[in-house]
């Protein structure tokens, strides 16, 4: 018996004592910003048929659908041509800033807005990819997602330096948007935009809230009790979404497996055959034909294919059987990729395991960017700064909200 409260008092105080995985949620939000931005860049010359007013589904359609299933877009609360360019700069902008990690918190959510905003628009646009981006957008909003790798990590090193000289630091850039995004969010509920489902609207009020919440407690609060109390609910809010986005994936896999298993194609062993010859995937025919030549080979495929996804969630339990299929796994996708011509997709599955990579591998990754890093040459000298001057560390940030 004392054994097993000693087991559980040590698990309570694993999940609520750090946000776990800080590695794999960094990789995970900067595969999903990274993939949201790449197709948004591509699809600019034709974004207004895919979610603007030139798109086969008008936007009558558009009010139709989600005035019976209460989805979330933006980009019905204004009509008009400039409206719809606005929330598209802003979807961009938003991903950049969410890859680069600044103000990670405040960016996560509007990264969330604009992923819901343009697919819930035209629902019919997307594809497997897109469903799983439209889940983990919303999941990377309980998440800590910038502890490392992000200029919210190296701005926070750069004010806990500055607070151990003795010297000052001021936020004045998270207030600021903080007010500024209050007063859209206030504007738009009180203008009866915020139509639909109640989840979206409460989950930005929420996070506004609790922004201003961390603020309080950080600078008013006579003691840390306070803000080691958000810490903490910030950290099992964080381990909770990381949890969530580990089944999410192992969830993924399994259906997809099992489903598989039914097919009559995929029990003889040709399902890989088709999608290799038909027109929409085949934007390497030469290598699709190389590549479905040998039947032998197609049957390995198809069976191999259908084994790895229903195994996986259970090589959970094993590391080093795990990580044989994540490598084959993202192998898999990255070939998918090139020979079926779905970049995007496989990007956001390759982010999807991502979260399941190992915190070793990814630190040694880390270690060898910094190092390229600092192999490049520098463009521009430091100038030598003025005796008594203070640092421009001092005038940096913190960040506002539960943490990066």
């Amino acid at each position: 018996m004392n054994r097993f409260l000693l087991a559980v008092s040590r698990g309570i105080a694993r999940v609520t004592g750090a946000a776990l995985g800080p590695h794999q949620t960094a990789v995970v939000r900067i595969g999903f910003s990274a993939t949201w931005l790449l197709f948004l860049l591509r699809e600019i010359p034709h974004r207004q048929e895919l979610y603007g007013p030139d798109g086969p589904w008008s936007r009558d359609l558009a009010e139709q659908l989600v005035g019976s299933n209460g989805a979330f877009t933006a980009l019905l609360w204004f009509d008009g041509r400039v409206w719809f360019e606005v929330v598209y700069a802003l979807a961009i902008l938003t991903s950049a800033l969410l890859l680069l990690g600044w103000r990670t918190r405040t960016m996560s959510v509007l990264f969330m807005v604009g992923v819901l905003s343009l697919q819930n628009r035209s629902v019919f646009m997307g594809d497997g990819g897109d469903n799983v981006l439209h889940l983990m957008s919303i999941y990377l909003v309980f998440t800590r997602c910038a502890r490392v790798w992000s200029l919210d990590a190296r701005r926070a090193a750069r004010d806990r330096a500055a607070r151990g000289r003795g010297e000052r630091v001021t936020d004045r850039t998270g207030p600021a948007l903080w007010g500024v995004l209050g007063c859209v969010l206030l504007a738009v509920t009180l203008a009866g935009r915020m139509q639909g489902d109640w989840l979206i609207p409460a989950l930005l009020w929420t996070v506004w809230a609790a922004q201003a919440l961390w603020w309080l407690a950080g600078r008013r609060a006579g003691s840390g009790e306070p803000r080691i109390v958000l810490d903490i609910v910030a950290d099992v809010v964080h381990n909770g979404a990381l949890l969530v986005i580990m089944a999410e994936a192992c969830l993924i896999y399994a259906t997809a497996g099992w489903y598989k298993i039914q097919g009559s194609r995929w029990q003889d062993g040709t399902a890989v055959y088709y999608p290799l010859h038909l027109e929409s995937f085949s934007p390497w025919p030469a290598l699709a034909d190389l590549l479905s030549a040998s039947g032998t080979l197609v049957m390995l495929v198809t069976y191999g294919t259908v084994l790895v996804q229903v195994a996986f969630p259970f090589t959970l339990f094993n590391r080093r059987v795990k990580n044989v299929l994540l490598a084959v796994m993202i192998v898999e996708h990255a070939a998918i990729a090139v020979v079926l011509g779905l970049p995007f997709f496989s990007l956001a599955m390759i982010a999807v395991d991502a979260v399941f990579l190992p915190t070793a591998f990814l630190r040694r990754l880390g270690a060898g960017a910094a190092r390229v890093r600092e192999r490049l040459p520098r463009r521009r000298a430091e100038r030598p700064r003025v005796p008594g001057q203070r640092g421009h560390e001092s005038a940096e940030a913190t960040h506002v909200g539960f943490g990066a």
